[in-house]
């Protein structure tokens, strides 16, 4: 089963962060890719611009606004995902446990569903 590991974060608390610090939180995302890609579990990811290069569409009553930046105001921005291969939730939430700013942030864990089904 696909399940997507949405990763969202703080911005204002990363930007805090040393060099050093960013530096090996994302030593760690290389480390967690490549077990990804080495377990044929990894299907998909990217890292996302900031939130503010962000651009929410909307279409109410036939007519489309655009609004600058995220749809919502959080605490948390979503920064990036993973598109995985999972035999279930258990073995899905275990990899987004190993995301290094899950210690930081917030893994949201969902499942694909796979049109036609």
């Amino acid at each position: 089963m696909q399940y997507v590991l949405l990763i969202h974060e703080d911005e204002k608390e990363w930007n805090k962060l040393t060099d050093a610090e960013q530096g090996e939180i994302m030593a760690g995302y290389g480390s967690f890719s490549e077990h990804l890609a080495q377990s044929k579990q990894m299907l998909g990811g990217e890292r996302l611009q900031p939130s503010h290069t962000a651009t929410t569409v909307r279409v109410r009553d036939g007519k489309t606004t655009l609004t600058d930046g995220p749809f919502t105001e959080t605490k948390e921005q979503l920064g990036g995902f993973y598109l995985v291969e999972a035999k279930d939730l258990d073995e899905a939430t275990q990899l987004a446990a190993k995301i290094p700013t899950a210690k930081m942030g917030s893994i949201e864990v969902r499942p694909i569903w796979m049109m036609g089904d």
